[in-house]
């Protein structure tokens, strides 16, 4: 598919409400918050896998301050 200079696709995805993919963004959000609460100068990069009955959050933080992952995710 060829599209002149001035020509864009645009597309998107939405998910609803209780869907794993918004359970594992509340998630890394929550760890990221946790993170920033007490160590505004902490660094998070980290992905949350949400399937039935199981929630990996994996990644990288470099922070002063401890976060009860396992806290944060229930």
């Amino acid at each position: 598919m060829t599209h002149a200079d001035n020509e864009f696709l645009f597309t998107s995805e939405s998910v609803t409400e209780g869907h794993p993919d918004k359970v594992a963004d509340q998630i890394s959000d929550g760890v990221l918050d946790a993170v920033l609460r007490d160590d505004p100068l902490g660094r998070v990069a980290c992905e949350t896998l949400v399937n039935t009955g199981l929630v990996v959050v994996s990644g990288e933080i470099t922070t002063s301050t401890y976060v009860d992952i396992q806290d944060v995710a229930r």
